[in-house]
């Protein structure tokens, strides 16, 4: 039998599930159904976050799941996280008794900085003019203190490079025990995860299908030739050994999905493997030649509140790269030729430069 890999231990000694639930995008109404049905399926992980909306929704699910004697509560883990404008050490607390009053918990199994950027307490829109210097001690400081009262079984951190993470781990007193990003087939994060393993911090790799459900950026992954010819050489979806790749990679994968049928093909994936042949030949940049970079067919419209690559003159060019210097960002994880990444965070942000 394949190596199962339902479970990585942590630096903390917990076992967080490999494969979890996403719920990002997962509009209200339907993320409660979704929640439901991947705890019936098998599903232990459920990651959930602040910036998400719907974490009231998923814990009126997670009660009911409680209360129907589905699961325990220490059967789930659970993962939540810190929006950017709740850096501030006082913020730091009224922000968890916030997720765990709406997820009606008493305690998250993990806890993460959601990105490595901080706004203004109370501003509304991501506009330059919102964001301020971050000070990553301090308000590490607090999540340790939230690690420390038990509120956060673990605390770490998301979208965060290798120099971000390395700046942590000089003063933490507490290490970050993941690390949350996007990967997937077209974007291993090869030198962030070695970074990762090497420091004992776990990689978790959010959108593992490659994002299908954007509009902004062109994304092959799933259509790929080479993982549709191993998915049919398998019998498996290409969506599968997507996932799979991922957990033989060494990495936890969190596929979003509202659609039960989805949700459990996406859970199908312990009980066998890519074989040894195939899998060292799913370097995603060199065999799989994915593109990610925009196209003309994914360019935004013009009244999108997008940023397109061309649109960055000199003078918002030089606004993007001023902050990020401020910030402290490297190219790592965010290039200068505008990959996709980039237009993710312009779109997040929906920077107007």
């Amino acid at each position: 039998m394949a190596n199962e890999i339902r479970f990585f231990e942590l630096n903390t000694g917990a076992k967080m599930p490999s494969v979890g639930l996403g719920t990002w995008q997962s509009d209200p109404g339907v993320v409660g159904a979704a929640v439901t049905a991947a705890v019936k399926i098998g599903y232990r992980h459920i990651d959930c976050a602040q910036a998400y909306g719907n974490e009231e929704e998923v814990g009126l699910a997670l009660k009911k799941l409680f209360q129907d004697g589905v699961v325990k509560r220490e059967d789930l883990f659970i993962t939540s996280k810190l929006w950017c404008s709740n850096h501030a050490p006082e913020d730091v607390s009224e922000a968890i008794a916030g997720t765990l009053r709406n997820l009606q918990l008493d305690y998250v199994d993990l806890y993460l900085i959601h990105w490595p950027v901080r706004m203004k307490k109370g501003s509304i829109g991501f506009k330059p003019e919102n964001f301020v210097q971050p000070d990553f001690p301090l308000t590490w400081q607090a999540m340790e203190a939230v690690y420390d009262s038990g509120k956060a079984r673990a605390i770490g951190v998301s979208n965060f490079s290798t120099k971000k993470l390395a700046d942590l781990l000089e003063v933490a007193r507490v290490p970050p025990a993941v690390n949350q990003v996007e990967c997937h087939p077209a974007w291993n994060q090869a030198k962030l995860q070695a970074f990762c393993q090497s420091k004992g911090v776990h990689l978790t790799g959010y959108s593992p299908l490659g994002s299908p459900g954007t509009t902004w950026l062109k994304s092959d992954v799933l259509k790929n030739p080479y993982l549709i010819m191993v998915a049919e050489k398998l019998g498996k979806t290409p969506a599968q050994v997507a996932l799979r790749w991922g957990l033989q990679k060494g990495h936890s994968v969190l596929p979003k999905s509202t659609h039960e049928a989805w949700i459990k093909e996406n859970f199908d994936v312990f009980t066998w493997s890519i074989p040894e042949d195939l899998f060292d030949k799913q370097d995603c940049s060199e065999v799989l030649h994915l593109s990610t970079r925009p196209s003309a067919h994914t360019r935004p419209s013009r009244n999108s509140g997008m940023v397109r690559s061309e649109q960055l003159d000199g003078r918002r060019w030089k606004i993007l790269k001023a902050k990020w210097k401020e910030w402290g960002v490297t190219g790592e994880l965010f290039l200068a030729d505008i990959p996709e990444q980039l237009q993710k965070i312009l779109h997040l942000f929906k920077l107007q430069l």
